[in-house]
């Protein structure tokens, strides 16, 4: 069963960089708002265009589904909670997976 180890192991790992994706992402436009990164330097330009294309089709769709808070935008909040409870599924599909003998 090397192989489901492989295909756990590697959903995990996703899941795991998303979040950091997620959580890099809003530090980052924190301090492109607070103006203490200048987007006319090419390489934090190039880090947060990065982010953004990455992480956006996530934050559109849970926009969609949120009220209006005004300027306060709970969306990576949200996507965070639901990678967390993604892996947690993750976990549990495992564990039952092995309690039922189908996986070793």
């Amino acid at each position: 069963m090397m192989f489901l180890d492989a295909v756990f192991f590697l959903v995990r790992a996703a899941l795991d960089l998303f979040w950091w994706a997620v959580l890099l992402a809003v530090i980052v436009q924190m301090l492109i708002s607070f103006n203490v990164l200048d987007t006319r330097n090419r390489i934090v330009w190039t880090v947060a265009d990065f982010l953004y294309r990455l992480t956006e089709p996530a934050f559109d769709r849970v926009r969609r589904v949120l009220p209006n808070f005004g300027p306060v935008d709970l969306s990576p909040l949200v996507v965070l909670l639901l990678i967390t409870a993604a892996e947690m599924l993750v976990n549990a599909l495992q564990n039952r997976l092995i309690l039922s003998g189908a996986y070793f």
